[in-house]
């Protein structure tokens, strides 16, 4: 029946009892499947992570200033990584460093939502903040 249509034919489902054939233009057939994984990969998400870097001994003015990229990335819909950095001797000021990025987190809390709370990683402390909806 393929030959006189001047079609191919494609076993789908090779598994099945008996297997399962279609007669179709096998060509066709492969066009349209990378347009539809094409169309699946355009509208996925891509999620964009802006990371800010603060110190133990972070100043007013250096935090709000920080603060206000944070909120214009988080109204943008970017994903926030702030992390403490502790240099040299200053990991002794753990509190501090947690205390700052609480401090930050609460400040965000009507565009933004914790997603991971402060962990330290060597020397660094680590919170991510994500947008509200």
């Amino acid at each position: 029946m393929a030959e006189i249509q001047g079609l191919d034919l494609v076993e789908i489902s090779p598994t099945a009892n008996p297997p399962v054939c279609k007669v179709i233009d096998y060509k066709k057939f492969l066009y349209e499947l990378k347009r539809k994984q094409k169309e699946m990969k355009a509208k996925t998400a891509k999620i964009i992570v802006k990371e800010i870097r603060l110190g133990p001994n972070t100043d007013d003015h250096d935090f709000n200033f920080k603060l206000n990229h944070a909120l214009k990335f988080l109204k943008d819909g970017a994903k926030v990584k702030v992390d403490v950095f502790f240099k040299g001797r200053s990991i002794i000021y753990k509190e501090q460093g947690e205390l700052i990025l609480l401090k930050f987190a609460q400040a965000v809390v009507d565009v933004g939502k914790i997603e991971q709370m402060p962990r330290l990683e060597g020397k660094r402390m680590i919170m991510i903040i994500a947008p509200k909806k």
